[in-house]
């Protein structure tokens, strides 16, 4: 849900649209109805944006963006909707490349970047980092390239690394992953506006959900600076098993949880003088 409704709006236009918002099951109904009567150019518009909201598509779809720290990410239909507890990915990235003064420039990759919320959160908050964004999605790719354009990113298309420039390899300070990690089965009971309204490719993380994770740690060694870290959001249920995929890839692990965000985060840190084969 979004944050911030300041918006305000003349009592015979508001409680209608509360009313139908509430009976649709919109649990945030009168912060929603603000924000979709805040944002409105007119009353038609309204109408059609209650409707669609009404028959379930997520509000980010229906405004076209998505609160995501403090700034608006657009995110285009049918691409995922950045979640508040991926914020935690973001504080930690920009955390760790605070930590020291770093020289050149940084470089961060947001892979499986979706709408490219993280990648360009952290580049607003940390503006000398050097940020690329990959997805295998075209859809997404078009919508992060939108956001991240005016922090001068970088978005390619493409599986994982092998979308990304090959002269990246070995430099990578800080690879934010934010990766399917929703098991295959669990898909069915999701909110409808999740799975009728989200690309299945930005959901599903195979039979246990972590197919993506795997894949990812077997090659990050290969892309990482000495002393860079892989971030990987996960669930606090699996966080335990994404941690030692990690750790058996040849990274020193923690794992960072915030209650208030509800978010999960698994840091794999590269030691100077680690180097290890990468799995193909």
């Amino acid at each position: 849900m979004m944050r911030n409704c300041e918006p305000t709006a003349e009592p015979q236009t508001l409680a209608p649209v509360v009313s139908a918002l509430r009976a649709a099951g919109c649990v945030f109904a009168e912060d929603e109805a603000l924000l979709l009567i805040a944002e409105a150019p007119d009353s038609a518009v309204l109408a059609e944006w209650v409707d669609r909201r009404i028959s379930g598509m997520p509000l980010e779809h229906v405004l076209g963006w998505a609160d995501f720290c403090g700034d608006r990410i657009a995110v285009d239909p049918g691409v995922f909707v950045p979640r508040r507890r991926t914020e935690l990915l973001v504080h930690q990235a920009v955390s760790l490349l605070r930590d020291r003064t770093l020289s050149p420039p940084p470089i961060v990759v947001d892979l499986c970047c979706g709408s490219g919320a993280v990648g360009t959160a952290i580049a607003r908050l940390h503006p000398r980092a050097e940020v690329h964004l990959a997805d295998i999605d075209p859809a997404a790719v078009n919508c992060a390239r939108r956001n991240v354009d005016p922090v001068r990113g970088r978005v390619y298309q493409g599986d994982l690394f092998a979308a990304l420039p090959p002269a990246l390899q070995g430099r990578v300070r800080i690879l934010a992953v934010n990766a399917p990690y929703v098991p295959t089965e669990a898909i069915r009971t999701m909110p409808p506006e999740a799975r009728l309204y989200e690309s299945r490719a930005a959901l599903d993380g195979g039979g246990d959900g972590l197919d993506f994770h795997r894949r990812v740690a077997a090659h990050a060694l290969q892309w990482l600076s000495p002393g860079g870290h892989l971030l990987i959001e996960t669930s606090g249920q699996q966080a335990g098993r994404t941690s030692a995929i990690a750790a058996e890839a040849g990274l020193t692990v923690r794992t960072v949880h915030d209650d208030e965000l509800d978010g999960t985060v698994v840091v794999g840190s590269l030691h100077r003088g680690t180097r290890t084969q990468a799995v193909t």
